[in-house]
């Protein structure tokens, strides 16, 4: 388990950004200091310009001028009109998440135990997702460890660990201590997708928010993305010393790796139902955005430079 941790922990650096949309800006009083922009006419790409400034492009054109449309975060995420900021406090030293719809904030800052490494909205932008990295636990203090949390905007449920939920693996219940999530992908608001650690090994687990149960249904899946169909998920897999990004038929369990051969360590967000992004160091240099077929062909081609954690947002209907 210690490797595992301490091979997560050697990225972190490298996943303290991400993408989103969103139409405001914070003042040093943490007051909104910009209105919501009006709802997007075109399909727009959103990233972190730079690793850390949100901005937006269309999608057609992902090399145009960006617009910046807010803050500096380290991990962000947009969708169905939500954003969620995963960002550093200075009093006291630390870390937040922002959610917010519209400009406006849903709730006060949620204090996040840890490093920021992921963040995920749900479709309808109800709930909102983080993980994070960090340190102590009591089954091995030295090590790196990981905390997810799932924020849900309407009732102000705050799932503050998924380490609280039940786990059931291979049929029967898993107790272990040493147990880690991270990556959540929502199906709806409901049912979601995350990977467990734990003794070694790596499971995929589906949870269901109502029940506080997660499941395990196949190994070996890091940082799952389902795609707007649901059909399927986009995902890490370990090969050798490096991961590689893969497809997964939820359907019929059929795995498809695709055409980059870089090692790619990001949860990747699906642009449509056919093509997968990610971001990855180009020559050493700052991550870029590069986007690939999802059906194992073609090639990898370059989005936009300098630029971290895609995100689609669609117009919304008149």
């Amino acid at each position: 388990m210690r490797r595992i941790l301490v091979a997560i922990a050697s990225i972190a650096t490298i996943l303290l950004a991400g993408g989103g949309y969103v139409a405001w800006a914070i003042r040093g009083d943490d007051r909104l200091a910009e209105p919501a922009a009006a709802a997007p006419r075109q399909p727009l790409l959103v990233f972190l310009d730079g690793g850390r400034t949100l901005a937006e492009v269309p999608l057609s054109r992902p090399d145009a001028t960006p617009v910046r449309r807010g803050p500096s975060c380290l991990r962000s995420h947009t969708s169905g009109g939500t954003t969620i900021c995963l960002r550093p406090v200075a009093i006291p030293a630390g870390f937040e998440a922002v959610i917010l719809r519209g400009g406006e904030p849903v709730a006060g800052p949620i204090h996040v135990d840890g490093t920021p490494s992921r963040a995920r909205v749900s479709p309808s932008g109800r709930l909102a997702a983080w993980t994070v990295f960090r340190t102590g636990d009591s089954y091995d203090p030295g090590a790196f460890a990981t905390t997810t949390g799932i924020y849900d905007t309407v009732t102000g449920a705050h799932h503050g660990s998924l380490e609280d939920f039940s786990v059931v693996v291979n049929g029967r219940p898993y107790t272990r201590e040493d147990r880690n999530f991270w990556g959540v992908t929502f199906a709806d608001d409901e049912a979601f997708y995350v990977t467990m650690s734990s003794a070694g090994r790596i499971w995929l687990m589906r949870g269901r928010l109502s029940s506080r149960v997660l499941t395990a249904i196949r190994s070996g899946v890091e940082c799952p993305s389902l795609s707007p169909d649901g059909t399927r998920l986009a995902f890490k897999k370990r090969a050798g010393d490096r991961w590689r990004l893969h497809v997964l038929d939820l359907a019929s369990g059929k795995e498809i790796p695709l055409a980059e051969r870089a090692g790619i360590d990001d949860q990747a967000a699906w642009l449509d139902n056919g093509t997968v992004a990610y971001a990855r160091p180009v020559r050493g240099e700052r991550p870029s955005l590069f986007a690939v077929p999802a059906d194992g062909s073609g090639a990898p081609r370059l989005l936009r430079a300098d630029a971290t954690s895609p995100a689609p947002v669609s117009p919304t209907p008149r």
